[in-house]
């Protein structure tokens, strides 16, 4: 299943300007919340303003700020073969009728979602508490080294999403009243299904739930990072020489067998090279720095470990 939500999540990023859904979806993110992803899921380890890393006094918050709704209808791999009034039967005083809409979905992981009338709660005086926040996150009150930070939440008045298992399904949905256009009926509250055909998740929040937001995460700075590349090259070079002089023992020995560098992996691994308190309150800060979550910590979220 975790897969399926895949383009879903990199669609929702790219079209709403930055903001994700949480993972699970249904799980509440606040402004202040820090968190880490594990095994494919956001796992909330605190909240800055409840564990008074940040004083009352220096706490700003902007709340409601509302956001462009165009923005927050999108699909992927969807059309609507079909739209339009039937009659269902008749009453006394005439013909009932009612629209009626066939959603059709194109692969698995094709998706519609709909949210109305978007609102923003967001710290408001980042700029002033980031620093503050990487020497108590790192060093005074935790000794984090990864770690994401919501800075916005959103809320909407209703959210509606719709994705596919598999190839060619469909959503059939009717409403009494007459609508037209393809999420018209799709995340109305008088909306019924009537039949349903490979659809993975459907489900729409009626309720302000701040399901969605945008978050920093904690960088080392890249010239640090630079530094250590080009050390642990220089530590890799002729490696295996020193191994084959070292060990009583016929390790076959070729360059091919040079082990790569995995980048994206070592960021963390600058800090753990450090010497004993090199890394200190009075150094942290030429260490870390926040930057925006992107596709990459997206792609983290569907990295799992076990069968699913």
């Amino acid at each position: 299943m975790n897969h399926l939500f895949q383009k879903f999540y990199k669609g929702f990023y790219l079209r709403t300007g930055g903001y994700l859904p949480s993972k699970p979806i249904n799980q509440p993110l606040y402004p202040g919340d820090f968190f880490q992803i594990k095994n494919g899921e956001i796992i909330v380890l605190g909240n800055i303003y409840r564990k008074s890393l940040i004083a009352l006094e220096h706490t700003k918050l902007d709340s409601g700020l509302k956001l462009n709704a165009v923005n927050w209808e999108f699909n992927e791999g969807v059309t609507k073969p079909y739209s339009g009034r039937e009659v269902a039967g008749y009453e006394p005083d005439g013909e009932m009728s009612y629209s009626k809409q066939v959603l059709a979905f194109k692969n698995a992981g094709s998706y519609l979602f709909k949210g109305a009338h978007p609102e923003v709660v967001k710290i408001a005086n980042w700029q002033e508490i980031q620093q503050e926040l990487i020497l108590k996150l790192t060093q005074s009150y935790y000794s984090f080294r990864e770690l994401y930070l919501v800075t916005e939440c959103v809320t909407t008045k209703s959210w509606t999403l719709a994705i596919a298992s598999d190839e060619h399904a469909e959503l059939e949905i009717a409403t009494s009243e007459e609508n037209f256009g393809l999420a018209d009926i799709f995340g109305s509250s008088r909306g019924k299904t009537i039949q349903s055909k490979n659809i993975e998740y459907y489900h729409r929040q009626e309720e302000r739930v701040p399901n969605f937001f945008k978050a920093k995460k904690l960088q080392v700075y890249q010239e640090k990072f630079q530094v250590f590349i080009s050390d642990l090259i220089n530590e890799r070079m002729n490696y295996q020489d020193w191994a084959k002089d070292f060990f009583d023992y016929g390790f076959f020995h070729t360059e091919s067998l040079e082990m790569p560098h995995q980048r994206d992996h070592l960021q963390t691994s600058v800090l753990d090279m450090l010497q004993a308190n090199q890394l200190n309150p009075n150094t942290a800060l030429q260490y870390f720095h926040w930057g925006d979550l992107n596709l990459d910590d997206v792609q983290k979220l569907f990295i799992t470990y076990g069968n699913e």
